[in-house]
């Protein structure tokens, strides 16, 4: 009894593990009753398999012109920068300008109290008076005793004697003609005015405070024109000298960007090189003009500086989205007339903006795949979005950014953009 209990538990354990092998054999071979995609399907490339095509957005290689730009860090520096000072001392009685205002130079700042530079001015002039009186005596004098000397009737020694006093007495009233315009001049620094045009800083002295010759107002920095300092490598410095030298007239063009490099500030020119390298950086320092008639510029502000060190004309130029990178060097996905895509390598040259240059490898007119490309695969059926898969579909490519030419550099305060 016992046996059969254990042939029978026997056979059912070998019925059981039958059926488990006999179902999952059928589930292998029925994949789509479970949810499971074909073979064929899972293939990266569903084109190649007869799936359906992918759609792509191209764009068409076109003609345009490349600037090669050396971007840097900048500081904004002032040309000129002067603290006012007062040249006498005395009482602030009035202000007359507005903290950060724009000023002229000549233009009135304050004035200090002038009654006493006034009344010691007025003691001086009642001096030379005096003087000017008592040469004219003496002159009268000295002409008198010449004629009486020509009679004999004077001593000559009385004669000399004179003419000595005369000279005493011109002397006298040369000293004080200085020393009345020393006073007039110290009436007339009681008018503290501005030295040079630029914004004005905030005051640093309120009226009605005695103001000294060590006091400073406040600060004058000259903005228009204004200066940018940045670096360049040391390799590049004798590049640049070239350039500058054969461009004398009319500069190498420079930009100043904000620190989102993404906003125009200004628009200058190059006007020197420093004359030494710094050998801790191993960079050389360059110094930018701006007219910055805008005001867009101040002292000691960064900014982005991209100087223009050579043109690119009619070059092949494409997005920089299109360009891929691949163990065999950059390349694209290229669309022909039937829509198949081709693995193209390419040699691409220095991007300007929205544009990249293609040096080789590609031709104007050409499409290339500039969306969907993580699906793409050489010898694939694509679609082309919004092009209706003809030839000449998708987007038309245009190429902005070019400096204005170097001729007419001087006559506008901006850059021209306009579309190759």
């Amino acid at each position: 009894m016992q046996l059969q209990k254990k042939i029978l538990i026997g056979l059912a354990g070998v019925l059981l593990f039958a059926g488990i092998g006999k179902g999952w054999s059928e589930l292998r071979s029925n994949p789509a009753d479970k949810g499971a995609a074909p073979a064929e399907a899972t293939d990266k490339n569903p084109a190649k398999k007869g799936g359906k095509p992918l759609f792509v957005s191209v764009e068409q290689v076109k003609p345009g012109t490349i600037h090669v730009y050396h971007q840097a860090l900048g500081n904004v520096t002032s040309f000129a920068t002067v603290a006012v000072k007062s040249r006498v001392n005395g009482q602030l009685t009035a202000i007359h300008f507005r903290e950060g205002q724009l000023v002229k130079a000549g233009d009135l700042l304050a004035r200090i109290d002038a009654k006493p530079f006034e009344a010691q001015l007025a003691q001086i002039q009642g001096q030379q008076v005096k003087d000017k009186a008592l040469l004219s005596n003496a002159v009268a004098d000295l002409d008198r005793y010449q004629t009486l000397l020509k009679q004999d009737s004077i001593a000559g020694q009385q004669v000399d004697a004179q003419a000595s006093l005369v000279q005493q007495y011109k002397g006298a009233v040369l000293s004080d003609t200085g020393a009345v315009e020393s006073a007039q001049l110290q009436v007339a620094y009681t008018k503290i005015v501005s030295p040079i045009s630029g914004r004005i800083g905030l005051r640093q002295i309120d009226g009605g405070n005695n103001i000294t010759t060590a006091d400073t107002l406040a600060v004058i920095n000259q903005i228009s024109p204004i200066a940018v300092t940045f670096t360049l490598p040391e390799n590049m410095a004798q590049e640049v000298s070239r350039l500058l030298d054969q461009r004398a007239h009319h500069g190498l063009p420079v930009l100043a960007l904000d620190k989102g490099n993404t906003q125009v500030l200004a628009q200058g020119k190059l006007l020197t090189l420093d004359n030494q390298i710094d050998p801790a950086t191993g960079t050389i320092k360059l110094k930018a003009e701006f007219a910055n008639d805008n005001n867009a510029l101040f002292p000691n502000q960064f900014v982005n500086v991209r100087l223009l060190l050579n043109t690119l004309p009619q070059v092949n130029v494409l997005p920089p989205v299109a360009i891929q990178h691949g163990s065999q060097g950059d390349f694209v996905y290229k669309v022909d007339a039937q829509n198949t895509l081709h693995v193209q390598l390419v040699k691409v040259g220095p991007s300007d903006g929205d544009a990249v240059a293609v040096l080789n490898g590609l031709n104007v007119g050409d499409r290339v795949v500039v969306s969907g490309l993580d699906k793409l695969r050489d010898g694939a059926k694509v679609v082309v979005a919004g092009g209706k898969g003809k030839p000449g579909g998708g987007n038309e490519f245009k190429h902005s950014g070019e400096f204005k030419r170097p001729g007419a550099f001087q006559q506008s305060g901006e850059f021209k953009r306009h579309q190759s």
